[in-house]
C-alpha cells in the first residue's frame, strides 16, 4: 500500500485531490490541514478505512514533524499555502510563513523515504506575462507581489533539494481552477453566489483584465495521472507542468455569462482598479496537461452547469 501525506487537504484542491487519491484502495492518505483557511467540511466522506485527518500546521516544525515521524510516507503532496489575491495582499506576512512550511516538509521528506514530493504553485509566478502563452520554461518570471515571490521560493527550493539531495518533484503552476467546493470569495464562485442571489457583481476596474478557468476535475484527473505516471515509472521526470484551461476569457465576460447562465437580475458594478496583484492576463501553455489527458478539457459553460447543479455549492 502507498502512504501519502496531503497538506493543506481541507482546501478547496487539496481535499479534491485526496478524495481521488483515496478512491483507490491501494493508498492510504493523512491528511493535515490547520484549518486557517480550510474547511474540515470539505473533508471526503467516505469512511475512514484508508485515509485520516490530522489538524495540523506545516509551518510549525514540531507539528508536521510529529506526523512526518508517525508515518512513512512514500509521497507528499504539499498544497497547504495561504491563498486568494486579496487574503494574500491583507496579509503578506502570513504569506511569507509558507517558506517555513517549505523547508519543514522537504526536511523531513529527504531524511525519509519519500520517493517524491508534488508541490502546488502558481500561475502568479509568471508576474505580468511579456509572452503568451505562458510556457513553463520559456517566459520569464518576473513576480512582485508576496504570493508570487513565495511560490517562486517554493519551486527554488524544491529543485535545490533534488540537485543536493535526490528528492524528486513534480511543479504544479496552476492556473485558476473552480468547482462546487471552492470557497465563495474567490471570482468564479463569488460571481455565480452574486447572481444566484440577484445581488451586484462587482468587478474591478474595466473588466477587461483576462484569465483562464479551469474545472476542478480536469486539474484533479491531470494531478492523478502525473502522480500514477510516476508511480508505475511511465515517466520519472523532475518537471513543472502548467495545470489550467487555456480558453482565454475577461472578467466581464465571465460575468455576463455566469448571468446568462443563471438567468439572474444581477447588474454589473465596477470597483477602482487593485493597486496591485491583478494582472492583466494569464494564458497557459497547456501542451503537457493535454498530453496527460489526451482529452479536450471541460468547456467553462458547462463547469458552470456543473456547479450549479451540485449541492455542496448550494
Amino acid at each position: 500500500m502507498r502512504t501519502i501525506l496531503v497538506t493543506g487537504g481541507a482546501g478547496f484542491v487539496g481535499s479534491c485531490l485526496a478524495e481521488r487519491l483515496i478512491s483507490d484502495p491501494e493508498n492510504y492518505v493523512v491528511i493535515v490541514d490547520d484549518l486557517s483557511t480550510g474547511d474540515i467540511a470539505k473533508l471526503p466522506k467516505t469512511p475512514q478505512t484508508n485515509w485520516r485527518f490530522i489538524k495540523c500546521n506545516a509551518n510549525n516544525y514540531r507539528d508536521i514533524a510529529a506526523v512526518m515521524h508517525s508515518f512513512q510516507f512514500d509521497y507528499v503532496f504539499h498544497y497547504a499555502a495561504v491563498v486568494g489575491v486579496l487574503r494574500t495582499q491583507m496579509y503578506p506576512v502570513s504569506v511569507l510563513h509558507d517558506i517555513t512550511g517549505f523547508e519543514n516538509v522537504l526536511n523531513l521528506s529527504k531524511n525519509s523515504h519519500v520517493k517524491r514530493i508534488y508541490f502546488s504553485s502558481s500561475s502568479e509566478v509568471y508576474g505580468e506575462p511579456v509572452e503568451l502563452p505562458q510556457n513553463e520554461h520559456t517566459t520569464p518570471l518576473n513576480s512582485r507581489v508576496p504570493y508570487a515571490v513565495v511560490k517562486n521560493i517554493g519551486e527554488a527550493y524544491v529543485k535545490s533539494y533534488h540537485k543536493e539531495f535526490g528528492l524528486d518533484y513534480t511543479i504544479f503552476r496552476f492556473f485558476n481552477t473552480y468547482g462546487p467546493k471552492q470557497s465563495k470569495d474567490f471570482v468564479m464562485s463569488r460571481f455565480i453566489a452574486l447572481a444566484l442571489k440577484n445581488k451586484d457583481i462587482s468587478i474591478y476596474g474595466d473588466g477587461s483584465q483576462s484569465r483562464t478557468f479551469c474545472f476542478i476535475d480536469d486539474n484533479i484527473e491531470a494531478c492523478y495521472t502525473t502522480f500514477m505516471n510516476s508511480v508505475l515509472e511511465k515517466d520519472t521526470t523532475n518537471d513543472i507542468i502548467n495545470i489550467g484551461n487555456d480558453n482565454e476569457i475577461s472578467i466581464l465576460d465571465l460575468a455576463k455569462t455566469i448571468v446568462d447562465i443563471t438567468g439572474s437580475k444581477s447588474k454589473i458594478v465596477h470597483l477602482p482598479p487593485l493597486e496591485e496583484g491583478d494582472m492583466q492576463r494569464r494564458l497557459p501553455d497547456i501542451s503537457k496537461m493535454r498530453k496527460i489527458l489526451n482529452r479536450d478539457l471541460l468547456p467553462i459553460e458547462d463547469g458552470i452547469k456543473k456547479i450549479l447543479a451540485n449541492p455542496l455549492f448550494l
